[in-house]
């Protein structure tokens, strides 16, 4: 599982000093897209092999505080089924190890020619990545 280490900084605070809500989907979105050049894969290759990740549904849940000067390490767990869309699952664990926060995606490939999702996204993500195993994916290797 690929993680991040986020710190929190004070223009992500709400009044009481809470990380806020759109922050969690920003620290989300950081560590995917860090999952995704991990991989191998920069947004360049992305966009000239025709395709960009779309987010279809985000589902964040709070558990504990995140407030300011602390750190939190984001995973990012990639799930794959059968059709257009997969799941990116998001931990945010502070530095005492309780799980502050859960971000769930419902996410999906757009064919940015056809302006339609990619019938078979994990194939599209596996030929761009030198480490499809970042993404959840087995190597061409082992496919």
């Amino acid at each position: 599982m690929f993680t991040t280490r986020i710190e929190v900084r004070v223009s992500d605070l709400d009044m009481q000093g809470h990380v806020t809500g759109a922050a969690y989907h920003q620290y989300a979105d950081h560590s995917r897209f860090a999952c995704v050049r991990a991989a191998g894969i920069s947004v360049e290759q992305m966009f000239a092999a025709g395709f960009g990740p779309v987010n279809l549904e985000t589902t964040l849940r709070f558990l504990r505080e995140l407030r300011g000067g602390d750190s939190v390490d984001v995973s990012c767990a990639w799930i794959w089924g059968e059709g257009k869309t997969f799941r990116v699952e998001h931990v945010f664990t502070r530095e005492d190890g309780e799980v502050a926060a859960t971000v769930s995606h419902v996410s999906g490939l757009l064919d940015l020619g056809a302006r339609r999702l990619t019938p078979e996204p994990a194939r599209q993500w596996r030929r761009l990545a030198s480490r499809p195993e970042l993404l959840g994916l087995p190597s061409a290797a082992r496919v």
